[in-house]
């Protein structure tokens, strides 16, 4: 055990005081990581407004400005979390990333705008993947779903709590008021995180953990990359970002300029329905993946993959709705399926993974997610939008956004793929990688699949994945 790390005791499996605690101060942490880079859309059209740029400039601030920092810097900052002190690693970048949430209230250009994007991706890549190591630590990997599930709701909570009074804050003092008003708690908040939370000890919840050398991080990118199942889940990963940022980044405007709603309004709007619908979606995906998985293991990844193809049929209600009924209901339903599938993909990813090589996990799912999904989804929006202005004006919006429906159908497709590829007969995994049916039979870290196999195809090894 690392100098640093606290062994708690075998109850941490469970729901302790402690466990409770550290889960909720994550989640806490991670509703204001969501909050700092998210008011950025529901400031846009002040922004725009205010700096006299174009959509296509806004939507590469937003995306290619932010993403590329916030992907790559992840990577480094995971391996590094998987060899020190993920608690002192989040309460640095949450601290950061903080203080240049604040810087952004300061900027007059688009140059500064794009430069204080910059440094608020770096800040916060220290934020998701430490934490997901964290809680996978916490509790055992049964309940692990249900917990990821709790950690996810953190976007909800920065919808329904921190949306309705940033809105209310910006449409009467400004949108730099908003962006101000969100540093001071992050950083009291960081110094709370440190004094109060301990570094809880690798493989902790696994009873007799496996895995527990250090790794480089190209070890670690070499073994997750060597499962078929792990890349498809990349894969997905990429349509779901595509579709989920391009939402965060324009749907206030399309609110804004289709249906006329004030900043306060639109605020109000997204902020409770996505709020509780998320929340809603990111439990459930949580409890059915339990509830599910020990039936039959391929439900881990089903369940997601349905998800995401009943989210494309949502979206087209949400842009396509003329009367606040059904556009309200589209935006409900996306909000319940989009965030259904991300517990049971954290998850999956982290039981692939060795117990020092989650964070890289999660960082190369979010790595994944942010090239393609920040970089293109939002910025693609935006060109279309310019190109589109000259016949549509200010409706160009509403026919920019459903490519987003293709990109969550997509992914649907390669969840259920992947599906397929984990769980396998013992005996088929054993001919395929030259072992005998007993090396297969070997103990692993995983629940039984489902009724017609054996074991899972997803031990420790990277030949049997």
């Amino acid at each position: 055990m690392a100098q640093g790390e606290t062994r708690p005791p075998a109850a941490a499996r469970e729901w302790n005081a402690y466990a409770v605690y550290t889960l909720g101060f994550l989640t806490l942490i991670s509703a204001f990581n969501y909050l700092d880079r998210g008011i950025f859309g529901l400031a846009l059209p002040l922004i725009k407004r205010d700096i006299h740029a174009s959509d296509t400039q806004l939507a590469l601030v937003s995306g290619l400005a932010f993403a590329v920092v916030y992907s790559l810097v992840g990577l480094p900052v995971a391996s590094l979390a998987d060899r020190r002190s993920r608690r002192d690693l989040i309460t640095i970048g949450f601290a950061f990333w903080s203080v240049m949430t604040g810087v952004t209230a300061l900027i007059s250009s688009i140059g500064q705008l794009a430069a204080a994007r910059l440094f608020l991706g770096a800040g916060e890549a220290c934020g998701i993947a430490p934490s997901n190591s964290m809680v996978s630590d916490l509790f055992r990997e049964s309940r692990r779903p249900l917990a990821l599930g709790i950690f996810g709701i953190a976007s909800s909570i920065s919808s329904f709590l921190f949306y309705p009074v940033i809105g209310w804050i910006g449409q009467w003092h400004g949108w730099r008021a908003m962006f101000g008003a969100c540093a001071l708690p992050g950083l009291a908040l960081a110094i709370l995180f440190r004094l109060t939370v301990r570094e809880p000890a690798r493989g902790a919840a696994e009873g007799n953990p496996q895995g527990l050398d250090r790794h480089s991080l190209r070890e670690s990118v070499r073994f997750l990359v060597g499962s078929r199942s792990y890349l498809l889940m990349l894969a997905g990963a990429m349509f779901m970002g595509a579709s989920v940022y391009a939402a965060s980044t324009w749907h206030a405007t399309f609110l804004w300029r289709v249906h006329h709603l004030r900043i306060g309004q639109v605020a109000s709007s997204i902020g409770r329905i996505q709020g509780v619908f998320g929340a809603t979606g990111i439990l459930l995906g949580g409890i059915l993946t339990d509830a599910l998985g020990r039936r039959d293991a391929r439900w881990r990844l089903r369940l997601p993959a349905l998800a995401c193809l009943l989210a494309a049929p949502a979206e087209a209600l949400f842009l396509l709705g003329n009367t606040r009924l059904l556009w309200t209901a589209g935006l409900a339903l996306t909000s319940l399926f989009t965030l259904l599938h991300q517990a049971p993909i954290f998850a999956a990813a982290m039981s692939v993974a060795r117990v020092r090589m989650r964070a890289v996990a999660i960082a190369l799912l979010v790595l994944a997610s942010g090239l393609l999904g920040q970089v293109v989804g939002p910025f693609l929006v935006g060109f279309l939008n310019d190109r589109l202005a000259a016949s549509l004006g200010s409706g160009a919006v509403r026919y920019s956004l459903p490519g987003r429906r293709l990109r969550r159908a997509g992914r649907g497709c390669l969840l259920g793929r992947s599906a397929n590829l984990r769980c396998r007969p013992r005996a088929r995994v054993a001919r395929r990688v030259g072992v005998t049916t007993e090396e297969a039979s070997a103990p692993r870290s995983l629940a039984p699949c489902h009724p017609g196999a054996s074991t899972c195809e997803m031990p420790l090894a990277p030949a049997w994945r």
